[in-house]
C-alpha cells in the first residue's frame, strides 16, 4: 500500500482561500491530526481526501491512483469516512447501525456473513460498546452516538480512516480510550488514521504527525512535535501559547495576557 498522496491541492470556500498549495504524503503506519482554527478548512480537507469533493479528486491519489479513477465500492473498501455528525431518522439497534458500514464487503444477495457479524462485535468491543448492541440509537446521548459512529467506521475495515472531529461530545475518559484504540489499530495493522481535533495536547500525545492549517491558505505538515509547537500553533490560532514541562509531562497552554479584551465589559 502506497498510502494517500496530496499533490498541489488548492481548496476554497467562496472567495476565501483555505489551502493555497498542499503537497503531502500520508503513509501507512502513521496517525495524523489535522488541526487549525474554526473555519480553517479541516472538514473541507477531510472531505476532499475521502473523494467527496470531486473538484479536488485529481489532486489526490490513493495507492498511486487518482481518487477520480476509483469505483465507489472499491474506494469504500480502501478508505472509511466518519463525518462530523450523524443524523438518525429512524429507530435501529446499535448493532444494525454499525452493520451498515459492512455494505462494501457484502456479496451475492447482500446478506451479512459470520465474518461481517464478527467485525461488528469486534468494533463494539474495541470501544467498550459491547453492552450497547441492542440499544436503540435514538436513545443514545451525543457522546454515546459518537462512539457508535467511530465503531461503524472501524467496522468498515478500510486501511485508511478519515475522521472528522471523532472526539466531539466525548468526555476526557472516552477521548483517551478512543485515541488509544485508534493508535493500537494503526500500530498493529500498519494502517493509517487522519483525524481532525481541537485538543492540541491530545494530538501531541497520540498522533505521530500533524497537519496545521492557519486559515490563511497555509498548511504545515510533519512530525507532530515539530508542527504543533508553541510558535506555530500560537500563530495559527492567533493567541500566544507556551509549552510547560514537568515530571516527564508537557502541555501547551495559553499565555495569560496582562489585559483581557473582556475586562471592560
Amino acid at each position: 500500500m502506497n498510502g494517500l498522496q496530496v499533490t498541489h491541492l488548492a481548496l476554497r470556500a467562496g472567495s476565501r482561500v483555505l489551502i493555497a498549495d498542499l503537497t503531502q504524503t500520508f503513509a501507512p503506519g502513521e496517525m495524523w491530526c489535522v488541526a487549525g482554527p474554526n473555519g480553517a478548512g479541516k472538514t473541507t480537507l477531510i472531505a476532499a481526501m475521502a473523494g467527496v469533493s470531486k473538484t479536488a479528486s485529481n489532486a489526490i491519489s490513493l495507492d498511486g491512483n487518482a481518487l477520480s479513477a476509483w469505483g465507489a465500492s472499491e474506494l469504500a473498501r480502501r478508505r472509511a469516512l466518519m463525518p462530523q455528525a450523524s443524523h438518525d431518522a429512524f429507530s435501529a439497534t446499535v448493532l444494525d447501525t454499525v452493520m451498515l458500514n459492512r455494505f462494501p464487503h457484502l456479496a451475492g444477495w447482500g446478506w451479512e456473513s459470520e465474518a461481517d457479524r464478527a467485525a461488528v462485535h469486534a468494533a463494539l468491543d474495541m470501544l467498550g460498546l459491547a453492552g450497547f448492541a441492542s440499544r436503540d440509537v435514538l436513545s443514545l446521548s451525543g457522546g454515546e452516538r459518537q462512539r457508535v459512529a467511530l465503531a461503524a467506521t472501524l467496522c468498515q475495515d478500510a486501511p485508511l480512516l478519515l475522521l472528522d472531529e471523532p472526539l466531539a461530545h466525548l468526555d476526557v475518559h472516552h477521548q483517551i480510550d478512543c485515541l488509544e484504540a485508534l493508535s493500537g489499530w494503526v500500530r498493529s495493522k500498519q494502517r493509517s488514521v487522519i483525524f481532525s481535533c481541537h485538543d492540541l495536547n491530545l494530538a501531541r500525545r497520540f498522533a505521530t504527525h500533524a497537519l496545521l492549517l492557519d486559515g490563511a491558505g497555509h498548511a504545515y505538515g510533519g512530525l507532530v512535535r515539530d508542527v504543533l509547537t508553541p510558535e506555530r500553533a500560537g500563530a495559527a490560532f492567533g493567541y500566544p501559547l507556551t509549552l510547560i514541562q514537568q515530571d516527564g509531562h508537557e502541555a501547551l497552554v495559553p499565555v495569560m495576557r496582562s489585559t483581557s479584551p473582556y475586562t471592560s465589559l
